[in-house]
């Protein structure tokens, strides 16, 4: 039963991953450096001091008694997510909802897979302590979950050039069909290349909570629920993510003269959209820390990254970004995301072995 409710919890993690950017869709008179700082501060600065203040006590003594040199970590690997995360969003500007998160999940889950077992090859003083159940590069080409894990790599960029067949097709066909307000800012070169970059940046998300170790165990000795020990944690991670993000923003308003978008109407229903787009995103983190604490050596990242594939693009279809293409490109996106599908499946039973 325990289990059923760990896979619960990670879907509705997958859930809130692959919704949260709806809200944003409903914005409108402000550009989108605008709502997407205003949607960041709910996500990385509201949301979770307030979950951890509702599930961990003690926060403020467990931050007194991490210091700064058990908490710079996280924060620099933060900073590299932020990075991650500000490309993420864009990738959904500019390939849409279903495409943008499709691509950009699926190689933030390569990319995760990956880069820990590369750096503890290369460095083993600096990245064996941060990541301790990392394998080789050598174990994995030696042993079978090792070679499995390769084969889901294999099939989860497989899945990735079908997805991105699927969008030059779309590409071409709403060059052809639409006008440019039709159109949107629907780029797939543009998009592509972003999500690429996202899903390398993303993945430093993994290695800040493994860098926060320290802190989430002076989290559990101060007597916080194991399913909730993480939370100070992502607090850190989640305010280097923040830094970027407003620079990178606030550039942008000044560039655009955009910056006066936040008094344009409708200012209040724009602000709780923001609100409601944030919250639910940080609610994937939420559920997923939970669920995997149940869950265990179950794989639910592989879990959280199906579903959220799956539910992004089941609203992708229902905003109409796929509305009007031929049924050929239709097939090539659904062949595609069954591919991603069944590599996270791999990837889970690798992670099994």
């Amino acid at each position: 039963m325990e289990a059923v409710l760990g896979v619960l919890l990670v879907l509705l993690g997958g859930f809130s991953n692959g919704s949260f950017y709806m809200p944003f869709k409903k914005i409108r008179t402000w550009s989108w450096e605008v709502f997407w700082i205003i949607g960041g501060i709910f996500s990385w600065i509201i949301a979770p001091w307030v979950f951890s203040f509702a599930t961990v006590p003690g926060l403020l003594s467990i931050f007194s008694e991490a210091g700064m040199s058990r908490m710079i970590k996280p924060f620099i690997f933060g900073i590299l997510w932020g990075i991650g995360g500000l490309t993420f969003g864009l990738s959904m500007r500019y390939l849409g909802i279903s495409l943008g998160m499709a691509i950009a999940l699926g190689l933030t889950l390569v990319f995760g897979a990956l880069l820990p077992s590369v750096f503890v090859s290369l460095f083993p003083a600096v990245f064996l302590d941060l990541f301790p159940g990392a394998a080789s590069m050598t174990d994995l080409f030696s042993t079978s979950s090792g070679i499995i894990t390769l084969a889901g790599i294999g099939l989860c960029l497989i899945g990735i050039v079908i997805n991105g067949k699927a969008g030059l097709l779309k590409d071409k066909q709403v060059t052809s069909q639409q006008g440019p307000k039709d159109r949107g800012e629907f780029n797939v070169r543009k998009g592509i290349s972003v999500a690429i970059f996202s899903g390398f940046m993303s993945s430093a998300f993994a290695m800040g909570v493994a860098a926060g170790k320290p802190v989430s165990a002076i989290a559990k000795a101060a007597g916080s629920n194991p399913v909730f020990e993480n939370n100070p944690t992502f607090i850190l991670i989640m305010f280097g993510g923040f830094l970027v993000n407003v620079v990178w923003c606030v550039s942008l308003q000044i560039k655009n003269k955009t910056y006066g978008d936040f008094n344009k109407q409708p200012m209040l229903k724009n602000l709780l959209l923001c609100a409601l787009g944030g919250t639910v995103w940080y609610l994937q983190m939420f559920f997923y820390g939970m669920g995997e604490s149940i869950l265990k050596g179950v794989a639910g990242w592989s879990l959280l990254m199906a579903s959220s594939i799956l539910f992004s693009t089941m609203w992708g279809l229902i905003a109409g970004e796929w509305r009007g293409v031929e049924r050929k490109t239709l097939v090539t996106l659904l062949a595609g995301l069954s591919v991603l599908i069944i590599s996270t499946i791999v990837f889970g039973y690798a992670r099994s072995l």
